[in-house]
C-alpha cells in the first residue's frame, strides 16, 4: 500500500482539498486497494474540525468527496505515510524541524511535481476569495497529477 499525506498549516483549506482529489483520482484509477491519502496541518488551530467550507463548495462541484476532520501532524506520520507533500517551503520547513531520525517517509513540497513553469507554493486560500480557492484546486489537480506520474502510479 502506497500512502500519502498532504500538509498545509491548519487542515482546513489546502491539504484536505489535495486529499479529497488524490483520493478521487486513485478511485477513477481504480487503485484503492494499493494506494491511500490522508491530510493535516503542521499547527493544532482546526483540529476536529471540517474542512473549509469554500474548500467543500469547490470540491462539490467537481463531483469530489470531501470526508476529513482536521488534525495535526505527528511523529508516527513519518513511519506510517511514504510520501509527505507540503503545500508551501514554511510547512515543509517546520515538517522537517520535527522529522524523527530515521523516518521513512520521502518530504517534498507538492508544487515539486506541477507541469506549470512557475513552479512555487500552493498559496493559502484562507482569506481570500471562491476564485483563490479555484487556482488552488487548479494547482492541486496539475500537481497531483504530476506526482502520480512521477511515482507511477497510474
Amino acid at each position: 500500500m502506497i500512502k500519502v499525506l498532504f500538509v498545509c498549516l491548519g487542515n482546513i483549506c489546502r491539504s484536505p482539498l489535495a486529499e479529497a482529489i488524490f483520493k478521487n483520482k486513485v478511485k477513477l484509477n481504480n487503485k484503492s486497494e494499493t494506494v491511500d491519502a490522508d491530510s493535516c496541518g503542521t499547527a493544532s488551530y482546526h483540529v476536529g474540525e471540517d474542512p473549509d467550507a469554500r474548500s467543500i463548495e469547490l470540491a462539490d462541484e467537481n463531483s469530489i468527496e470531501i470526508d476529513h476532520l482536521g488534525r495535526q501532524l505527528n511523529i508516527r506520520d513519518f513511519f506510517d505515510f511514504d510520501h509527505i507533500l507540503a503545500m508551501d517551503s514554511a510547512n515543509l520547513s517546520e515538517i522537517l524541524a520535527v522529522k524523527p531520525s530515521g523516518a521513512t517517509a520521502r518530504i517534498q513540497l507538492i508544487r515539486d511535481f506541477d507541469s506549470d513553469p512557475e513552479t512555487g507554493e500552493v498559496p493559502d486560500p484562507y482569506y481570500g476569495g471562491k476564485k483563490g480557492f479555484q487556482n488552488v484546486f487548479n494547482i492541486l489537480n496539475r500537481s497531483i497529477d504530476g506526482f502520480a506520474s512521477e511515482i507511477n502510479l497510474w
